[in-house]
């Protein structure tokens, strides 16, 4: 019996609405893990909005690549991870794709008071562009 999810499957639960932990590699130290928003289309690219100059940023703009892990969080369990190199990290999000990630973990009222907040000069959009897959689905 496998639990490996097929490649729909996983892109499927990847584009669903969890919160996204971020792991990337730090020279002499630890990988970074930390908890994300971010949002993913069947088929496109990871985008998470963060920072500039941010302890995520600066360890993804010297690794390059990063693995991003969702996960239900009751059973059946399941989780995907993605991984795959940085394609653009010096871009600012537009209000609409700022907006499209908040959107996906807030209320509308909140999440257009949230990114009218946050949104800035050193706002950045990150995209990865997944190459690598594990998954696992319980239920199956």
């Amino acid at each position: 019996m496998s639990f490996v999810m097929t490649a729909e499957e996983r892109e499927t639960f990847l584009a669903g609405v969890h919160v996204g932990v971020l792991a990337v590699a730090r020279a002499g130290r630890g990988p970074l893990a930390v908890p994300v928003w971010y949002s993913y289309e069947r088929g496109g690219d990871v985008l998470i909005w963060m920072e500039r100059d941010t302890v995520k940023d600066v360890a993804i703009r010297a690794a390059g690549v990063f693995s991003l892990v969702a996960q239900s969080e009751t059973a059946p369990y399941k989780y995907v991870t993605t991984e795959g190199p940085v394609v653009a990290n010096d871009e600012p999000p537009t209000r609409a794709q700022a907006l499209t990630i908040t959107r996906r973990y807030l209320p509308e009222d909140e999440a257009v008071a949230y990114v009218d907040g946050a949104l800035g000069e050193r706002s950045i959009l990150v995209r990865m562009r997944p190459e690598k897959w594990l998954s696992n689905d319980q239920s199956k």
